[in-house]
């Protein structure tokens, strides 16, 4: 991760909004190695239903939401983001796996 000023550090707002710029990149960095993993699930699932685990999701935005508020982070705005990024790997999943199935049925079979 990107090396930036400490919050009390800034003199300044641009001090501020190049820190943030920064640790945006890095934010971005991350969820795009994430995305990588989002795929690999989406290969490895064999239905479009799986892509939806009620009881792995409240459990996941729970803990996360505990430690966002532990690193002081209100929780709200924790389990906001995670709900906004979980619905969208969902709808990812869904259409993937549903597109390879469907891709796996239009190949004529050998004869």
């Amino acid at each position: 991760m990107t090396q930036v000023k400490q919050p009390a550090d800034c003199m300044n707002k641009s001090d501020i909004r190049s820190a943030i710029d920064s640790l945006d990149e890095d934010l971005l960095r991350i969820f795009a190695r994430r995305q990588g993993y989002v795929r690999r699930m989406a290969q490895l699932k064999q239905s479009p239903d799986e892509a939806f685990d009620h009881d792995r999701i409240e459990t996941m935005v729970a803990r996360l939401k505990a430690r966002a508020e532990e690193l002081g982070l209100e929780g709200e705005q924790a389990e906001i983001v995670w709900r906004s990024l979980i619905d969208w790997n969902v709808d990812y999943e869904r259409r993937t796996i549903a597109k390879r199935l469907e891709d796996t049925e239009q190949v004529p079979a050998e004869a």
